[in-house]
């Protein structure tokens, strides 16, 4: 995935929660094929005390700490449980977990984040933490959606949005070696259309289909000499990129995407199919974010 040594390695934002305890198993996995290091952090919000000013309480700033103590425990003591032989190292900063994560994040190999945290609500949204990455972090982040706290089976393909952009371009090649490490195949679809089921009138449907196909070989091309091993299949498809990659991703252990491009993966600053395939994945994310 990276060949740059980082100061956090594989950085992973713990709060306790079953979500946490998701994203630390996945972590666990990738340090171990990836031969980093892992960086449990554990945010502790500041507490705002209203006038009139006073001294904040010796006995809150105790159980800050403590809670602090008991997450990360649980956290180590969820890699313990997985046969983890990774170095571990431990961020406890006074901070906001948002701005904390997203500053790290400039010297991580990869963010890890559970879906949802302790605050989480119904399926449908993203968790306060793992959206704010999405939307600031820097790097690769990764959102673990986890069913029943079981992550997908490990001879699942990997699915990558491929679109021509800068953006999709990062996550072709994160995914090609995440692909690559895990020994699976890899999956690219590409959609040709971003506005609905039928293209606008006058539209050449077989021409666009075919101008998809040789945009995603030509996308493709340079990346498979450089992983022979990878058995690439590729999906052109004519409309709505991000259903058809949830589709796919059924199917797989591992969704990749850019965090922006053109049209459907365009977005003010994460992609419209970035943002609903973080959201809506029943498998783990990666969002490509820029450094």
């Amino acid at each position: 995935m990276t060949n740059s040594t980082t100061r956090y390695g594989i950085l992973v934002g713990v709060d306790g929660s079953r979500e946490s305890d998701a994203a630390v198993r996945w972590a666990a996995v990738e340090a171990t094929r990836l031969h980093t290091p892992i960086t449990l952090m554990y945010a502790v919000e500041p507490i705002v005390i209203s006038w009139p000013m006073a001294p904040l309480p010796d006995t809150i700033a105790q159980a800050e700490r403590e809670a602090a103590a008991l997450v990360i425990e649980r956290a180590r003591k969820v890699l313990s449980d997985c046969g983890s032989q990774a170095d571990v190292h431990v961020e406890t900063p006074f901070s906001g977990a948002v701005p904390a994560l997203a500053d790290a994040s400039k010297d991580a190999a990869m963010v890890v984040v559970g879906c949802r945290g302790m605050g989480g609500v119904g399926r449908a949204l993203l968790g306060s933490v793992s959206s704010g990455m999405v939307h600031y972090g820097y790097g690769p982040i990764a959102v673990i959606h986890a069913q029943n706290g079981e992550l997908p089976t490990t001879s699942a393909p990997v699915v990558v949005g491929i679109d021509g952009s800068p953006a999709s371009e990062a996550a072709t090649a994160l995914a090609f070696a995440e692909a690559e490490s895990r020994h699976v195949d890899l999956l690219a679809v590409h959609a040709w259309s971003d506005l609905g089921a039928f293209p606008a009138a006058g539209w050449d449907r077989g021409a666009l289909q075919e101008r998809g196909e040789e945009l995603l070989g030509e996308r493709l091309a340079g990346w498979q000499e450089q992983h022979p091993d990878v058995t690439v299949r590729r999906r052109v498809v004519r409309d709505k990129p991000a259903r058809w990659l949830l589709e796919e991703a059924q199917h797989a252990q591992l969704l990749v995407v850019g965090s922006h491009g053109r049209g459907g993966f365009s977005g003010m600053v994460l992609g419209s199919v970035g943002a609903a395939v973080a959201q809506s994945a029943d498998v783990p994310v990666i969002v490509v974010r820029p450094r």
